[in-house]
């Protein structure tokens, strides 16, 4: 009775971690020259075009950045917020709803 309890507790154990690691958020990575710093944030230059990053107090590495440095990026794209805009309501096809 205990090896199967055990068995059982182990094989939860190892899903719920393997689920855990498949919702998680992918993340990304921008490598750039920092063209600018602020207290929250900062502008890599990619060459073709520009893209700020905003901070937080959980930001890694982010008080030794200093304008000129080469530096790589990593980032999540997580969404904040969601509102709803109404607007019409549109069928499968496309077309909109009376």
């Amino acid at each position: 009775m205990r090896i199967k309890s055990l068995a059982v507790l182990s094989a939860t154990a190892v899903l719920g971690a393997a689920l855990g690691w498949a919702a998680a958020a992918a993340s990304y990575q921008k490598t750039g020259v920092v063209k600018e710093v602020s207290a929250d944030s900062f502008t890599l230059d990619l060459g073709k075009e520009e893209w700020r990053f905003y901070t937080d107090g959980s930001t890694a590495g982010k008080d030794a950045v200093k304008a000129g440095d080469k530096v790589t990026v990593t980032y999540k794209q997580v969404a904040t917020k969601i509102e709803g805009k109404g607007g019409d309501k549109k069928d499968a096809k496309g077309a909109k709803k009376k």
